[in-house]
């Protein structure tokens, strides 16, 4: 595989193999890498930034022991807790990403799942979001059933989120509570209902560069209309809290590598980028990159917003 017919390949729409992308990254520079990355974004996904922007609804005391969790009861990270987010805090946030033009919006739980009689009241709560505003709603409460998602559906959420965190072949090393299969089962069910999926994971546990990529194919050959790539930011109290940090450059070919793997699917910058230089994250815009996750994450810092829509112009997008 040569980066010429890598490059055919991807403005044809067509992905590569694991095998094929390992080939590039064997032997094709960065830079080079980039470029070709940022022709098929262009080709597919044209200069328009996807934004979206994420609440924590529910907050702690999660049965599941993900490795790199904050929110795990099975470690001690000392983040705050409670089980529903206010209504007028859920408010505030929708108006106010609404005012600043980011395009999509969702609540995310802690938990394995949100229990089904609990369910009625985040339904609610999306009902008073939708009647505020006109904003994309989207939805990651855990390993949800078919029934649960058709509520969520009913009540105005156009596009799922579970995370796939990492390849198949390495999800075992990180978490025992839940399964890749649960999740796939969860993405499945989504589908089924007519909800669009956002399924992607964090890069910088442990694992390869080709776990990285299988966890890009798996992605979007689960039928992921969105692929959020989050670089682990270490959190004390949590198993991976030592875990040495993956270099800018392997942050950069990574995305650049996931664009040719998902030619035609929304990459987004999500949690971790804070750490990564001005100059990483342009480039990373132009090399693969059309989405972002913008504001504070879950229980870390993120970019502020008005920066994000600088770096943006500047690299020639435009907002959603």
């Amino acid at each position: 595989m040569t980066l010429d017919e890598a490059l055919a390949k991807g403005l044809e729409g067509t992905p590569l193999t694991v095998d094929e992308a390992m080939a590039l990254n064997d032997s094709v520079s960065t830079d080079a890498l980039c470029d070709a990355a940022d022709q098929v974004r262009q080709r597919w996904m044209g200069d328009v930034i996807d934004t979206c922007s994420i609440v924590n609804a529910r907050s702690g005391r999660c049965s599941e022991d993900c490795k790199w969790c904050a929110q795990s009861r099975h470690h001690s990270t000392g983040i705050a807790e409670y089980e529903y987010i206010p209504r007028e805090d859920l408010i505030e946030a929708v108006r106010m990403n609404d005012a600043v033009g980011v395009r999509r919006f969702s609540m995310v739980t802690s938990g394995r799942r949100v229990p089904k009689a609990q369910m009625k009241r985040f339904c609610d709560l999306y009902r008073d979001a939708a009647a505020e505003s006109p904003i994309y709603l989207c939805a990651s409460m855990g390993l949800l059933g078919r029934e649960e998602l058709q509520m969520l559906k009913d009540a105005g959420v156009r596009r799922y989120h579970c995370n796939l965190e990492t390849a198949s072949s390495y999800f075992p090393e990180l978490c025992s509570t839940h399964t890749h299969e649960d999740k796939m089962a969860t993405i499945r069910a989504a589908i089924e209902v007519g909800m669009e999926v956002c399924c992607g994971g964090i890069i910088g546990m442990g694992e390869t560069m080709r776990q990285r990529l299988e966890l890009a194919c798996e992605a979007r050959e689960a039928g992921a209309a969105s692929i959020p790539v989050n670089i682990l930011q270490p959190i004390p109290g949590t198993p991976l809290e030592s875990t040495p940090l993956i270099s800018e450059d392997d942050v950069i070919r990574t995305v650049a590598l996931f664009r040719l793997i998902a030619p035609k699917v929304t990459l987004r910058f999500a949690g971790g980028r804070a750490r990564l230089s001005q100059e990483s994250m342009k480039r990373i815009l132009r090399g693969g990159m059309n989405g972002a996750l913008i504001g504070d994450m879950l229980t870390t810092v993120g970019n502020k917003i008005d920066e994000d829509y600088r770096m943006f112009d500047e690299t020639g997008f435009k907002k959603s």
